[in-house]
């Protein structure tokens, strides 16, 4: 299983959020990149950048971030947040992001998103599926949709995606535990899937029973940041 840390961005600063909630920020670091060296260092090769900003401005604000973070480690970076035209996408990749995740452009934009996929490639554009009550919140969780999980899964499946990372936002930074019923389910209907879990990892249980589930990856934070996970206690998953 890969373990994939998540650095969060509000005014190129390393944050949390609580359960998707604004107004319920914590700073971390200053210093994205310092963040992702200390990754780096032990050990871990993948690293989820989400631009906050660019969530709720609908166009990607903390390009700077990715592209010091690109030039100054080896870490596979999927980058996500405000992602919404062709000239982001393109502007993102040349910033060095090996990835894009595109969650509310998916359900806003069909028809834009397909053309991405089959642009760019189902390892290029990972589909980024966060769930309010099993319905796809959008616009860094600030609005909800009418789309089911299930159906919206099945419809990108079928067009050649490969990987998603799904977090309930319900337990996004909440320290409470994933959503493993939900991941369970996923996995049932959909065994093809490369599934990457977001939100509520706690400690080093969780991450032991996502590895027993065989998702894909798991997406860490909170407890990162939080001193309940030791970054050398994530070696055990390399």
């Amino acid at each position: 299983m890969h373990i994939i840390p998540a650095i969060d961005i509000i005014d190129g600063k390393c944050v949390r959020l609580t359960k998707g909630d604004y107004n319920q920020k914590t700073e971390y670091n200053d210093h994205p990149l310092a963040v992702a060296k200390e990754f780096e260092a032990a050990g871990i090769q993948r690293l989820h950048l989400v631009d906050l900003d660019g969530a709720k401005a609908k166009k990607v604000v903390n390009l700077e971030v990715l592209k010091s973070i690109s030039e100054n480690t080896n870490l596979t970076i999927d980058f996500g947040g405000g992602v919404q035209s062709t000239e982001d996408l393109k502007a993102v990749f040349d910033a060095g992001a090996n990835q894009i995740t595109g969650g509310s452009i998916a359900v806003k934009n069909e028809p834009l998103f397909t053309e991405w996929i089959e642009e760019f490639g189902g390892e290029k554009i990972i589909l980024g599926a966060d769930v309010k009550g099993e319905h796809i919140a959008i616009h860094g969780w600030q609005e909800s949709s009418e789309r089911h999980i299930f159906d919206f899964l099945e419809h990108y499946l079928k067009k050649g995606l490969k990987y998603v990372i799904c977090t309930d936002v319900s337990k996004d930074g909440a320290l409470e535990g994933t959503s493993n019923e939900l991941y369970q389910h996923i996995l049932d209907r959909f065994p093809e899937v490369q599934l990457i879990a977001s939100g509520g990892v706690s400690n080093i249980k969780d991450l032991q029973i996502l590895e027993e589930m065989k998702v894909y990856g798991a997406i860490v934070g909170k407890a990162i940041y939080e001193k309940r996970i030791n970054l050398s206690d994530l070696k055990q998953f390399q």
